[in-house]
């Protein structure tokens, strides 16, 4: 049960249910006794339709805002940014739920026995109970259910079977909070038809079906009203499909009653035990690139005891299990061909969800995408390519618009109609930092593959446009030769003159460094656009550089602020950017600014949000703290922060906390730049023994190891690229040609 979430009882929360989805259709699955509720989700279906939200009002008052900030008069600046300079509308569209299917069985709902699990190695849910009074009863029906989202025919599925034939009897209906209602009347099959919910003066322009297709063995349907009813069956097949008429983030010409038909007819061939081979299939696939084992855990228990346990430290399984599910999460969220994983990856309940369950690009979004190149999934980065391709069209007309500059910007959300305005507030999205960021995050994606041309390729228009952007808003700081940014925050975090607004803060300063610098490589490398290159390059020299306030840490912003702030303890660590998971800085080449975040660290505390405790593992892990990062990581997986599900408790619910803790997780095994790699850079006490497979280093390496006793003892390395690198592992630096057709091993079982 090494791969496996289980439970002795049915869901009683959302966030008990177990997560499905193929990266377009999400499922929440129950696993109750008298009614199995799966409450669904399509990845297109968002409120609104295409919009953009320029505002006239923002370049007219730009160079003002500008003046007041370099003057230090912030809460004027800020008065006159929430009043100009914000997107119309300054709220963004959200993620909806798209329906519920319930199961009505008729028998009593108090099992004799029970369990429900999720495997994460074949993404297969499975709810198994007998009744109460018959657990002793050799002739007593034992009813299974069993569900996966398949990637492979793009079908939700769901199998209910008896034991004993003719004992199956239930209700199957459908409903939406969505406007529509149900159509039809045929008595195998519920759908519904609907219209997306308008927002924030956006009219809502999707339309949508639902299609729930029932086939049985044994016994009969009837169509009762709203309800089909089941009778005397032995097994049921029920496939569900949901279509909407979403095309790209300026079309919405699709067809859903086509899109539904082609897909019936595709699926409609198969019989259970085939789609769910090919379900497994196209699954493993993906899963099974990568293995981990940080020795003994208590699979004997339920996940929620395991939770309740974890601080307890005789469970490292239960670490390992939680790589493993953030990397379900990510193949279930974000597939080649769908959109990315949002906030709450696919899975989302609440037509107002918490921040619209979108796309936060201060921080979020990167954090959903910091696990698959470590953990072996680069082609689940494939949506956020796309939605950068995306932005660079919508955010050239808001560059222009909002800052007269060429290139394209993203403030710090966006949605499925790639909206890139300044949102929410002064306080939080006057911050033209968000699309530089996400290309920075693309460039480390490269590095991970060793830079194939053709990725590079892609990169580079988005890449070129969101430097340009930053050559056009840098802007010179009075009486120095620095470039900043202005206006400009550092996410999130007010200092203490009433206001965010900010020039220079250390977030943007590292980030740009890093965009600049991707930018005149990918040039480099493509043979193209020298000049602007050459330009990007001085424009880097003057960015202002990293400065260590009165108390020893690395200051947030240009000014020693840190220790005057309204909120000390903070969720974000912006101005840790360039330790994690920019490599800006380093223990080993810059060791003085390593400290300086440390203490920034200790000042911050370990204490946060679910993602901010994510982020602090990561940080603590570049600081080859092993034992302080698995102190934080004992607090993701704890009651507190983890719920029942492993959903990370932000709470409520948001997906970075999983794929940024996870990722932590890899970095206290492995670090890496493109010339050297670190073994057991972090590793807390508690883990002596262990071994991984299939996990990436940057330069396109993929690494197995083993180590016991807390040191290394075996490794094979292999390269989709000929090159050296320096492999550390403990107090050894071994250097190693890795070629492209071949395995390099090491054995390191002689003395150290």
């Amino acid at each position: 049960m090494t791969n496996i979430l289980w439970y002795r009882q049915p869901a009683t929360e959302w966030t008990d249910a177990l997560p499905l989805g193929n990266g377009r259709l999400g499922a929440m699955v129950h696993g109750g006794v008298g009614r199995e509720e799966l409450q669904l989700n399509e990845s297109t279906l968002w409120s609104g339709g295409p919009y953009q939200p320029t505002n006239p009002e923002a370049l007219p008052n730009l160079a003002k805002v500008r003046e007041l900030i370099f003057a230090e008069r912030y809460r004027e600046a800020h008065d006159i940014a929430q009043a100009h300079l914000l997107a119309k509308p300054y709220l963004q569209m959200s993620y909806q739920p798209a329906g519920n299917l319930f199961v009505d069985f008729r028998h009593e709902a108090v099992p004799g026995g029970y369990e429900r699990k999720l495997d994460l190695t074949t993404a297969v849910a499975t709810t198994q109970y007998t009744l109460l009074g018959s657990g002793l009863d050799p002739d007593a029906p034992v009813f299974t259910r069993t569900a996966f989202s398949s990637a492979s025919d793009d079908v939700l599925v769901l199998q209910l079977e008896c034991s004993l034939p003719g004992k199956l009897d239930f209700e199957l209906w459908l409903d939406s909070p969505q406007p529509g209602d149900l159509v039809g009347d045929k008595p195998e099959s519920l759908s519904y038809r609907g219209q997306n919910f308008g927002k924030h003066g956006i009219e809502g322009r999707l339309t949508f079906g639902i299609d729930a297709h029932l086939r049985i063995e044994g016994g009969s349907i009837e169509r009762r009203g709203r309800r089909l009813v089941v009778r005397d069956a032995t097994k049921a097949l029920i496939l569900v499909d949901i279509a909407t008429s979403f095309v790209r983030f300026d079309d919405v010409s699709g067809n859903p009653e086509a899109r539904l038909t082609a897909g019936r007819k595709r699926y409609d061939a198969l019989d259970f035990d085939a789609l769910l081979a090919r379900h497994i299939a196209a699954h493993r696939a993906q899963f099974d690139r990568l293995d981990i084992d940080l020795g003994e855990g208590r699979s004997d228990l339920p996940t929620d005891q395991r939770i309740a346990n974890f601080a307890n430290g005789d469970d490292p399984g239960l670490a390992a299990l939680y790589v493993q599910y953030a990397r379900y999460l990510m193949i279930s969220s974000s597939r080649p061909g769908t959109q990315p994983s949002t906030l709450q990856g696919i899975w989302n309940k609440d037509t107002r969800p918490p921040w619209g369950s979108k796309y936060t690009a201060n921080i979020n979004l990167q954090m959903n995408y910091w696990l698959p190149d470590p953990a072996n999934l680069p082609d689940m980065v494939e949506p956020v390519l796309q939605m950068a391709e995306e932005l660079a069209v919508t955010g050239a007309e808001m560059a222009r618009a909002h800052y007269g500059a060429r290139g394209w910007v993203m403030h710090h959300n966006t949605d499925i109609w790639r909206a890139t305005g300044p949102v929410d507030g002064a306080y939080w999205g006057v911050w033209p930092t968000g699309g530089a960021w996400l290309m920075a995050q693309l460039w480390d994606h490269a590095r991970f593959a060793g830079r194939p041309i053709d990725l590079v390729r892609r990169l580079y228009g988005p890449l070129k446009g969101a430097t340009l952007f930053a050559l056009d808003t840098l802007v010179p700081m009075p009486g120095s030769n620095y470039l900043v940014t202005n206006p400009s925050i550092s996410p999130e975090n007010r200092h203490p003159h009433g206001a965010s607004l900010c020039a220079g803060p250390t977030m943007d300063n590292q980030i740009l460094r890093d965009l600049l610098a991707a930018f005149a490589q990918a040039a480099e490398q493509l043979g193209q656009d020298a000049d602007i290159a050459a330009e990007a390059l001085e424009a880097r020299a003057r960015l202002p550089e990293h400065r260590i306030g009165k108390a020893g840490q690395l200051q947030e912003w240009m000014e020693d602020w840190d220790m005057e702030v309204p909120e000390i303890h903070h969720r974000h660590v912006s101005h840790l950017y360039g330790l994690y998971p920019s490599d800006q800085i380093t223990v080993d080449n810059t060791p003085d600014l390593a400290a300086a975040v440390r203490r920034s660290l200790e000042i911050r505390g370990d204490e946060a949000t679910g993602w901010g405790i994510g982020w602090r593992i990561n940080l603590w892990a570049r600081l080859r703290e092993g034992e302080h990062a698995k102190a934080v990581l004992n607090l993701l997986l704890s009651p507190a922060r983890s719920y029942n599900n492993l959903f990370d408790a932000h709470p409520p619910f948001q997906i970075d906390g999983n794929f940024g803790g996870a990722a932590g997780i890899l970095e206290m095994l492995v670090q890496s730049n493109e010339d050297e790699i670190w073994l057991l850079p972090a590793l807390p006490r508690g883990w002596t023994r262990g071994a991984i497979r299939g996990v990436r280093a940057r330069g396109g390496v993929e690494l197995d190891f083993a180590w016991e006793d807390g040191r290394v003892t075996w490794m094979r390395a292999r390269s989709n690229n000929d090159r050296s690198v320096r492999i550390h592992a403990g107090h050894r630096a071994i250097p190693m040609h890795l070629r492209s057709d071949a395995d390099a091993v090491h054995d390191f079982l002689e003395p150290l």
